[in-house]
């Protein structure tokens, strides 16, 4: 009986360190609103647009450097174009970033679209963050991907 209540509480202080990705996603509704739209002419939209960035090589990577160190500049998403400033998220943890991505690749089905979709990790945001770089310079990660 000790036992198996032992294992319930570590179980249960499990599920509880796990980030919640819907919940961090506040933080980003307000621009990029609760369905993933944005708004026309001032914020991009993430529904149907992760998943274009996920179908490029590099793609992962790339979504994870914009969240840690942000993104400013022009760019276009599904003919619209957009000029202004995306902060950086570098002060949530590793396992965090993984479950924000999470939410945004899998809330409204972009990760249906790509084959061999697999959740974002710790490990993988890890790898990356130490690899500063400037919102300017996230925006050229954007162009070598082939997106405007």
């Amino acid at each position: 009986m000790k036992r198996t209540l032992t294992a319930l509480l570590l179980i249960g202080s499990l599920a509880f360190a796990q980030a919640d990705g819907a919940k961090l996603y506040a933080q980003c509704a307000g621009c990029h609103q609760a369905n993933g739209q944005g708004l026309p002419g001032a914020f991009p939209p993430l529904a149907g647009h992760v998943a274009d960035i996920l179908a490029k090589q590099g793609g992962r990577e790339y979504l994870i450097k914009a969240l840690l160190w942000g993104l400013q500049g022009p760019i276009e998403v599904k003919g619209m174009k957009y000029n202004g400033a995306m902060p950086a998220f570098n002060g949530l943890k590793d396992e965090e970033i993984a479950a924000l991505l999470n939410h945004i690749a899998t809330a409204w089905g972009d990760d249906k679209k790509v084959q061999g979709f697999k959740p974002f990790t710790a490990a993988e945001v890890k790898a990356l963050r130490d690899k500063k770089l400037t919102p300017q310079q996230v925006l050229e990660e954007r162009k070598k991907l082939g997106l405007k």
